[in-house]
């Protein structure tokens, strides 16, 4: 499997590292795309011997059978389609950008037209399976809440309009509260779960989402909450933070490498 990577961060690290160890069967990262010459992803890719580039006609020209999207919100919306429309499938680790419903619209219709799966993996969370049953058989409700140590809200717009001394918070904060349309574009890197859960539930109108910092916890903590004609599930995820970014749980990077895994493969357990 020839495979694409939009973005040179933690995720980029990590498919390189696990092909090169062999736990990736005959996978290969086909080339790296950044911004521009300057993106971090240059380095990255010169230490694996990997081709780097920075335009979407440069990847698409090295033939990749899959692309991971694990760069932005931006990123989804600049290259998804194009993608899709050269029949390349596309997995897409921001998710957050298809809160815009013409966006996700048109990445539907091409990835139908093209037979090109667009595929938006569970990140730091799960019991996706379980919440899509739950709305086949009809659900009232979907709740999230997200809640982090001060420092993973550091450096983001919306939060630093609120004037808050992350360093020294003495107890949680709601940072935001209400739905996750209305929601998930304030958090572009730490709330993509979110839309994941409400793509994959009722809808980002109906889905409903709490952000807090919380500066008693060293766990990415996040607890969702779901009624329905089945009864109702409640989960509590803890995820441990990346060391080198603390926006983002491990569990998150390495549900990307999940999502590939099971990409090709004839047989699947659970969703």
């Amino acid at each position: 499997m020839r495979i694409g990577i939009i973005g040179g961060g933690i995720i980029a690290r990590l498919f390189l590292e696990h092909i090169a160890r062999g736990d990736m069967g005959d996978a290969s990262v086909v080339a790296i795309q950044g911004r521009s010459d300057a993106s971090r992803g240059r380095p990255l890719a010169e230490q694996y011997g990997v081709p780097f580039v920075t335009s979407i006609d440069a990847l698409i020209a090295e033939r990749p059978e899959v692309v991971i999207e694990a760069a932005s919100h931006d990123a989804v919306r600049e290259f998804a389609l194009p993608l899709l429309r050269q029949g390349i499938p596309v997995i897409v680790l921001s998710g957050g950008a298809l809160c815009d419903d013409t966006l996700r619209a048109k990445l539907e219709v091409a990835a139908a037209k093209h037979k090109a799966l667009l595929y938006v993996p569970s990140g730091g969370i799960g019991g996706l399976d379980a919440l899509k049953a739950v709305c086949v058989a009809g659900a009232d409700s979907v709740e999230i809440a997200v809640t982090k140590p001060p420092a993973a809200w550091k450096g983001i717009p919306y939060v630093e309009k609120m004037k808050l001394d992350l360093d020294h918070l003495t107890a949680p904060v709601t940072l935001f509260e209400g739905t996750a349309r209305d929601g998930v574009p304030h958090f572009p890197a730490n709330v993509n779960i979110a839309a994941a859960l409400a793509m994959a539930g009722i809808g980002f109108d109906r889905t409903r989402l709490k952000v807090v910092a919380d500066p008693s916890l060293i766990y990415n903590t996040h607890y969702i909450n779901i009624r329905g004609k089945t009864g109702a599930i409640s989960i509590k995820f803890e995820s441990v933070p990346f060391p080198d970014n603390p926006k983002t749980a491990m569990l998150a990077c390495y549900s990307a490498l999940a999502a590939f895994k099971q990409f090709n493969s004839p047989v699947r357990y659970g969703t």
